[in-house]
C-alpha cells in the first residue's frame, strides 16, 4: 500500500505526463505536494521505485517512467499507519510481556499507531489501526500514549528487535539520550536515540550498520518518548 504522499506524487507524476509528454521537474513536484525541500521529493521518489511503480531511466534528464499505477480501492484510500496495518477484530493484550497476566482493574487499552521504523526512516504516522491492552504501570505518568510496531534493526543494541510493540508517552521535547518518536521534515517518522548538538539534531541508531542522521533543529519534531516494550515470540 502507498502512503498518502507517495500517492499524491505519483497522481501528480501521471497527470503531468498524460498532459504535456514529460515528468514534471522535482522543483515543481516539491511545490505541488507543499514540500520545503527537495530532499522529500528524492526519498518519494526512491520509495515509489522500490515498490516497483515508476522507473528512473539513468543519464536522462527528468527520466521517470511510470511501470504500473494503483488499484483504484488504494487511490481513495485513508493511510492509517506509517507503513502497512494490522487490524484485529477487538484490543489484543500485551500477552508477551515478561509479567503475570494483568487483571482488568490494573490494565488499560491504547491506540496502536501502526508501524515505526527502526532503520530507514518511512511515511509519518497518520491514524490508528488498532488497540492494545498493556499494564498501568507502563504507561505511569502524566499524557497520553500510544503503542507502535517497529520495523527493522537499527535499535537493536538498545534491546529493540523487529517485530516489537513500542509504548510512547506523547510530548515535544526529549533529553539528550532519550529514546524517541521523531518526525523528519514533517514526512518521515523514526525510532532514534535523541542528541542535541548546538542547532542540530542528531538521530543516533542503536545498530553499526547504520549512521547517525543529523539535521537542523528546525527539521526534526519530536513526536514522543519510549516508556515502555512488548516482546512477541
Amino acid at each position: 500500500m502507498l502512503t498518502r504522499k507517495q500517492l499524491e506524487l505519483l497522481e501528480f507524476i501521471r497527470g503531468r505526463v498524460d498532459a504535456e509528454g514529460v515528468p514534471p521537474s522535482f522543483d515543481e513536484m516539491k511545490d505541488a505536494l507543499e514540500l520545503k525541500s527537495k530532499s522529500g521529493i528524492h526519498r518519494l521518489i526512491t520509495a515509489l521505485e522500490e515498490r516497483g511503480f515508476i522507473r528512473r531511466l539513468a543519464h536522462r534528464a527528468r527520466a521517470l517512467e511510470i511501470v504500473k499505477y494503483p488499484e483504484a480501492a488504494e487511490r481513495g484510500f485513508k493511510p492509517r499507519v506509517v507503513e502497512g496495518s494490522r487490524v484485529d477484530p477487538a484490543p489484543r493484550p500485551a500477552s508477551a510481556l515478561p509479567v503475570e497476566t494483568e487483571s482488568a482493574a490494573n490494565a488499560m487499552t491504547i491506540p496502536l499507531m501502526g508501524r515505526i521504523a527502526a532503520g530507514v526512516p518511512i511515511e509519518a504516522i497518520a491514524h490508528v489501526s488498532d488497540h492494545i491492552t498493556v499494564p498501568n504501570s507502563m504507561v505511569a505518568g502524566r499524557g497520553a500514549h500510544y503503542a507502535l510496531e517497529v520495523k527493522g534493526d537499527s535499535m537493536i543494541e538498545a534491546g529493540i528487535n523487529d517485530g516489537d510493540v513500542v509504548i510512547i508517552r506523547e510530548q515535544v521535547s526529549a533529553e539528550n539520550g532519550d529514546i524517541v518518536v521523531a518526525l523528519v521534515e514533517d514526512l518521515e517518522a523514526t525510532l532514534k536515540r535523541f542528541r542535541r548538538r548546538g542547532s542540530m539534531i542528531a538521530l543516533e541508531a542503536a545498530n553499526p550498520a547504520y549512521e547517525t542522521r543529523v539535521f537542523p533543529d528546525h527539521m526534526v519534531k519530536v513526536q514522543g518518548k519510549l516508556v515502555g516494550l512488548i516482546r512477541t515470540y
